[in-house]
């Protein structure tokens, strides 16, 4: 695909500097840049690389002056990195739109629905009284189950798995290897020290414009529904057990789990191998640092760190004093033995 700056400035709304007949067909980093990629200029940290750059375009900040000569059309924008981000999402949507129709072999059960300009790719399986939504792109191997809906504009890659009675929203987006739906983890001990399975009856909804990356897990209710809330975005390899709900606009980093039945506020962010035991209540702009062990409810619009977490300043008195532990024990000791000597000595 190639792009004009005169294209590309019209789409941001941006003002050339340069060529506006220069063509682009891909994009590069501002200190990898090549002829014929885009890059951008957000961070001021890497602003010599513009004077050197190969790249033929350059998103700037409006309010950003060159230095030194510019070789690179430049095309100023209101907010660079942003106006990447929207390039970045229209290569993509133009990407996607290459793909249409319903390669064989392939299963759509008769009993089920699809709506208008899908895409469904080889090996791809749709179940019985399923519903798959307009512009929807199922691609190779992907699993959707029984009674599943899918809303419009989704895109579930390859070797996702929704399981059966999920609900799917409007422009969700399902990386390879997720599961959605799965068997929560619930077994009932038995007298001769067995489990036995209790069944898991309820089911998994993701409301609209959800991301879940890949690898993640989100099991579905025992009873009643495991809930993703709109515009959350999960991570690789994040766990979310079975009755958890995840408030609006809440993005969980790598390797998180929830346990069961744990509720998540709005606007939360959780860094990388956060850990929540079950039964909590997380409230809204709640941020929690990387590698916390969440083992209570928290309040909204608080930062906690740690593990037990706890309020991030008190955190950070908290390591500061662990640092010192060894200097601390250094001095208990080198005090008792001066106290036992000036016991001795009377």
């Amino acid at each position: 695909m190639e792009f004009t700056a005169t294209d590309i400035a019209s789409f941001l709304k941006g003002e050339i500097i340069g060529d506006e007949n220069i063509k682009v067909t891909n994009v590069s980093k501002i200190e990898e840049g090549k002829p014929g990629t885009l890059a951008f200029l957000a961070n001021l940290k890497y602003e010599n690389f513009l004077y050197s750059t190969q790249a033929s375009i350059v998103l700037i900040n409006k309010d950003f002056t060159p230095r030194e000569k510019v070789n690179a059309t430049l095309i100023k924008v209101e907010n660079a990195y942003k106006a990447f981000a929207s390039l970045l999402d229209l290569y993509m949507q133009a990407k996607e739109a290459l793909k249409t129709g319903i390669e064989q072999p392939s299963f759509i059960d008769q009993s089920s629905e699809t709506g208008n300009n899908i895409y469904v790719g080889a090996f791809a399986y749709v179940g019985k009284n399923s519903k798959i939504g307009n512009n929807v792109k199922l691609y190779p191997h992907a699993y959707v189950g029984d009674n599943v809906t899918v809303g419009d504009d989704c895109v579930i890659y390859s070797g996702a798995k929704i399981y059966s009675d999920s609900v799917i929203g409007n422009r969700c987006i399902i990386h390879s290897g997720a599961v959605i739906g799965s068997d929560g983890f619930g077994f009932a001990p038995t007298e001769d020290g067995s489990y036995k399975k209790i069944a898991q009856i309820g089911n998994a909804v993701l409301e609209d414009d959800v991301e879940i990356g890949a690898n993640t897990t989100i099991d579905c209710g025992t009873m009643g529904s495991t809930i993703v809330r709109k515009g959350t975005k999960l991570d690789n390899l994040v766990q979310v057990a079975h009755n958890c709900e995840i408030g609006e606009n809440t993005v969980i980093a790598s390797q998180s789990g929830m346990a069961g039945t744990s509720k998540v506020g709005k606007n939360c962010k959780f860094g990388g191998q956060v850990g929540l035991a079950g039964h909590l209540t997380i409230g809204d702009n709640v941020y929690i640092g990387a590698q916390s062990g969440v083992a209570k409810s928290v309040k909204g619009n608080q930062t906690i760190f740690g593990s037990p977490a706890i309020e991030i300043k008190q955190a950070i008195r908290a390591i500061t004093v662990y640092k010192n532990l060894p200097k601390l024990r250094d001095e208990v000791n080198q005090l008792q033995r001066d106290i036992k000597t000036i016991k001795e000595q009377k």
